[in-house]
């Protein structure tokens, strides 16, 4: 069958002053998926473990992500994660490390016929 995208989710992730790109990742992602109630397998009667979960991630300095420690936030469906150049790195007046902001977007899909 084929992949059918059903929902979209985008969050934003900062490290103010760690410079730590993974956890400005992991504050995006949390974003995406706790201000949501990502109940699409219920809708569409598929178990949870079915949901495919499609994340992108933008840094200024992709290398730096360690995307198996974000796998852990999703307690089901079938996470992959791509990083990518984008984000911003965000210069600090006091000459410190630069603040980090991670975007992200989440598409969840199926594989199913479409309607």
């Amino acid at each position: 069958m084929p992949k059918h995208r059903v929902l979209t989710e985008f969050g934003l992730g900062t490290s103010l002053r760690r410079q730590d790109y993974t956890e400005a990742a992991r504050r995006g992602l949390q974003d995406a998926l706790w201000h949501n109630s990502i109940n699409m397998a219920e809708l569409y009667g598929f178990p949870k473990e079915a949901m495919l979960i499609d994340v992108e991630i933008g840094v200024q300095q992709p290398d730096q992500v360690d995307t198996k420690s974000l796998m852990s936030i999703f307690p089901y469906g079938r996470p992959t994660i791509t990083v990518k150049h984008g984000g911003l790195d965000v210069p600090r007046g006091d000459g410190g490390k630069p603040t980090v902001i991670a975007n992200v977007a989440i598409n969840v899909s199926f594989d199913m016929e479409r309607a």
